[in-house]
């Protein structure tokens, strides 16, 4: 039987990347600009602007370029006269590092974009040590970071990192943002070989 307090959900929207929409996403601005549609919600060039600390001329010229390659799209429920408002078209982002083996434009924009993600995990815990004091012991205790060394093949760290979106899926799927103490939080999932030298 359903849970009927839990909020109804629709399935996340999920896109794959390709060539094209990997170059276009890999801008400093751009990948900052979907990112904060994906969390905010649909907004205006001049609502983000403010949010991300830039002029609006900037930010209207990346979302038209974002929008070219359909990582945004115009929200038609909003906006009056020329006032555009934009929202992110998928919720998930997905690729495989061997997708764009075969270009070397492309690969070297998804490389970019992994050490985008890496330096904003960084920025998170950084923000995150300088303000847990704020936070309660129950908060406090919740957060962090660990890690595991495991010696496993190719096929089964895959097998892992399935299950483990499943698991990140099925909260997400039940999370309910009205209930009491509810917080939107970020959770990283990285797995990296233990390279030898120093």
């Amino acid at each position: 039987m359903a849970d009927d307090n839990r909020v109804a959900r629709k399935a996340p929207r999920v896109v794959r990347i390709d060539h094209r929409q990997v170059r276009v996403l890999a801008h400093p601005l751009r990948i900052r600009l979907l990112g904060a549609l994906r969390v905010h919600g649909a907004a205006t060039a001049t609502t983000l602007a403010e949010l991300l600390d830039t002029n609006s001329g900037a930010t209207s010229y990346h979302l038209r370029q974002l929008a070219e390659v359909g990582l945004v799209v115009e929200d038609p429920d909003r906006g009056h006269g020329r006032q555009r408002w934009w929202r992110a078209a998928h919720d998930v982002t997905n690729f495989e590092p061997t997708d764009f083996d075969d270009d070397p434009d492309a690969r070297a924009a998804i490389e970019w974009i992994q050490g985008t993600q890496v330096r904003l995990l960084a920025e998170h815990a950084e923000r995150w040590f300088a303000a847990q004091d704020q936070w309660s012991p129950a908060w406090r205790d919740a957060f962090g970071m660990g890690d595991i060394f495991l010696t496993i093949p190719a096929a089964r760290l895959q097998a892992l990192e399935a299950e483990l979106w499943q698991v990140l899926e099925r909260y997400r799927d039940e999370a309910d943002p009205t209930e009491p103490g509810a917080e939107q939080i970020a959770v990283f999932v990285a797995a990296y070989p233990m390279l030898k030298g120093k």
